[in-house]
């Protein structure tokens, strides 16, 4: 198996589902990053990337 950047408890995944009022399924994947595995990336707020920096792209 491949390592990656984020082991043991560094990334969280959850997934909410349920049944929305239009009578269908709908599902919201979650993902959380501790902070301390984005700054050993080099990722974190003190850069000037870490902030939205133009608009969103459109709406699909």
């Amino acid at each position: 198996m491949d390592r990656t950047p984020f082991d043991g408890d560094l990334v969280r995944c959850d997934l909410a589902c349920g049944v929305g009022a239009d009578g269908h399924w709908h599902g919201r994947y979650v993902v959380r990053v501790r902070a301390d595995a984005l700054r050993g990336l080099g990722l974190h707020p003190d850069r000037p990337t870490a902030v939205i920096a133009g608009p969103s792209p459109p709406r699909w």
